[in-house]
């Protein structure tokens, strides 16, 4: 009686459906390619631009329980673009917490042709989409698989039990429901169509398991198999589910007597991996426990049902992921999150919430020495900075500051530059470090001028017109000769302390030079110097020299303003006083000089965040 059917009324899987995605995690990334196998043409939303260029360029690709891999011939960046595809499916794969903001940029979307599928876990849902779209369109599917992303374009499907369940929300769209099951079929993904009462009674039951264990992974900070092989766990999951099978039966959802069982055997087939809401947690980021346990909670409270278990997790998952927890909560995580607010934050008379309630931009320079983290506001306003080694096995580093800045700041767009840029998929954009040099510096002096990037691998010379855009460039990344690196390690052979270097350098009136810029070989001339009996303040003026003449032969425009950037110039500033020497005119150095590539990253997620604003705004004016 539930299961209306796996093909439409004719008995004919339905073909060529347009059908848009918005949400590419594992499960949307899952669907989309199982559509397009299915025949369909599919056409997804990405709004991360790495992630975006690699599913345009490769296509999708799934492991482990299903091998295929699928290119696609549309994959949009904003969600107005679906205005003009006339869709006949439009999914949502996305988290709740999502849902706000997205339903805004939707709503215009909605026809007499488009039906709405629901592809998202917890209780009610559904209720989330009725003021947006007419309930007569909404489809609701449960989905029985998972995967993890191995790569921003690659899933690892974790699990496939079949089947999934599909039914409209009201009963009021059963033949769509069929049609849309029809095509999962079709390509091995089974999927039951059925009516409303049992899509409720399958939505309660997948609850159900997701609650038993996500918010206890996430507290306890345990996988799934590591929570179903301690006992003391165990026992606690029986409870959970116990308490909220009892408030389903008050709701008239009923379940077989042996269903608790049941959940604990399809439970201890859980991988060594983090259910998804607990990887919300252990990143800092919201989560969607007020419709998993919350909801549990909520009905247990209509019922007069104590659920004192499913209370207690939902009170600590809310508790750990508030916003105020660094003032509030005592321990290692928030002791290491303090220190880095303590050394990145411009001003500390400001309080973290203000940072909550208005839009921030962050900007990540991943260079070939340090990574540099800069975060703004919508007037380009600094308000964090930070700095950390790139070439560190410690990755738990990185991603505590990255933590603490999504839980300490509203980042609503992100732009990553640098050397390590491709490899890196966190942020929305990514650009090169020259049009983020450029865009930063440019922030605090407009027009023509030519910007000197003195950098740990190579040493770059920009050129920027009077409005600011890059109008040419010259690079010398053929060896590190002359950059950060061979400064260091030719300071360390002659025993100068970096710190010390300009200021000893500065008392010196001598102008020998290095003779090869050959790390090897300068070291050798380094040590003939000492041998020599050369003053140390001369040895430092006399480094400082051969990378003054090594910048003097690369193009640097007469008549406008020039401006010295990088973690070089920052350590070393007497180097911009050899520079003006050399090319006979005034050079200045931006303040910040180290962060200004980040801080001009985060000016592009700023300016382009604002410019999708516009574009979605001008789609709906029109």
């Amino acid at each position: 009686m539930a299961d209306i059917n796996h093909f439409n009324s004719n008995g004919i899987v339905p073909k060529h459906k347009k059908i848009g995605i918005i949400g590419l995690g594992p499960v949307g990334m899952i669907l989309a390619e199982k559509l397009q196998e299915a025949g369909s043409e599919v056409i997804i939303c990405v709004r991360n631009e790495v992630k975006r260029n690699k599913i345009v360029n490769e296509g999708i690709f799934l492991q482990n329980v299903y091998e295929s891999h699928v290119h696609f011939s549309k994959v949009i960046k904003n969600i107005a673009e679906f205005k003009d595809e006339d869709l006949d499916y439009l999914i949502f794969s996305t988290k709740t917490y999502q849902l706000s903001e997205l339903l805004k940029e939707v709503k215009d979307l909605e026809s007499e042709k488009l039906t709405i599928i629901i592809a998202q876990n917890g209780i009610d849902v559904e209720e989330l989409y009725t003021s947006t779209f007419n309930e007569n369109r909404i489809l609701r599917m449960i989905v029985n698989f998972a995967g993890n992303l191995v790569n921003p374009n690659t899933v690892k499907v974790t699990f496939f039990t079949p089947p999934n369940y599909i039914g409209s929300i009201n009963d009021n769209n059963i033949e769509e429901a069929q049609n849309f099951a029809a095509l999962l079929n079709s390509v091995h993904l089974d999927t039951q169509a059925v009516h409303s009462f049992e899509l409720i009674k399958r939505a309660w039951e997948k609850t159900i398991l997701n609650s038993s264990l996500s918010a206890l992974c996430g507290v306890g900070r345990m996988t799934m198999s590591e929570a179903m092989n301690d006992n003391d766990t165990l026992e606690l999951i029986e409870q959970i589910v116990a308490e909220a099978v009892e408030v389903a039966e008050k709701e008239k959802v009923r379940f077989s007597d042996d269903f608790i069982r049941q959940c604990i055997r399809y439970l201890k087939k859980g991988g060594d991996h983090f259910p998804s809401l607990a990887l919300d947690l252990i990143q800092g980021k919201q989560t969607e426990i007020d419709y998993f346990n919350g909801k549990i909670v909520e009905y247990g409270r209509k019922h007069y049902v104590r659920t004192s278990l499913n209370l207690a997790f939902t009170n600590m998952v809310k508790a750990m992921s508030n916003k105020n927890i660094l003032s509030r909560v005592p321990g290692v995580i928030n002791d290491v999150q303090k220190k880095i607010l303590e050394k990145g934050l411009i001003s500390s008379n400001k309080s973290n919430q203000s940072h909550k309630n208005i839009p921030c931009f962050l900007g990540i320079d991943l260079g070939s020495a340090f990574a540099k983290l800069t975060v703004i506001d919508e007037e380009g306003n600094w308000l964090f900075k930070y700095f950390l080694p790139s070439m560190t096995n410690d990755k738990q580093l990185f991603k505590n500051v990255m933590t603490t800045l999504s839980s300490n700041f509203n980042i609503v767009y992100s732009c990553a530059t640098g050397y390590g840029r491709k490899h890196f998929t966190e942020t929305d954009i990514i650009k090169t470090e020259i049009n983020c040099a450029a865009a930063g510096v440019s922030h605090f002096f407009k027009g023509e001028k030519n910007i000197i990037d003195i950098g740990g691998e190579d040493i770059k010379i920009i050129r920027c017109d009077i409005e600011d855009n890059v109008e040419n460039f010259y690079m010398n990344d053929k060896c590190a000769a002359g950059t950060g690196s061979f400064l260091s390690e030719i300071a360390e052979r002659a025993n100068i302390h970096i710190s010390e270097m300009s200021s000893m350098a500065s008392l010196s009136n001598y102008d020998k030079e290095l003779n090869s810029f050959c790390t090897v070989f300068a070291k050798t001339e380094i040590m003939n110097w000492i041998f020599d009996g050369m003053k140390i303040e001369d040895i430092a003026r006399g480094i400082y020299i051969s990378i003054a003449n090594k910048v003097a032969k690369m193009r640097l425009d007469a008549g406008i303003p020039t401006f010295m950037i990088g973690g070089v110039i920052a350590h070393h500033p007497y180097l911009k006083t050899i520079l003006s020497e050399k090319f006979n005119k005034d050079i200045e150095i931006v303040d910040n000089p180290q962060y200004i590539v980040s801080y001009g990253a985060a000016c592009i997620a700023k300016s382009t965040y604002k410019k999708e604003n516009k574009l979605l705004t001008d789609n709906k004016s029109n």
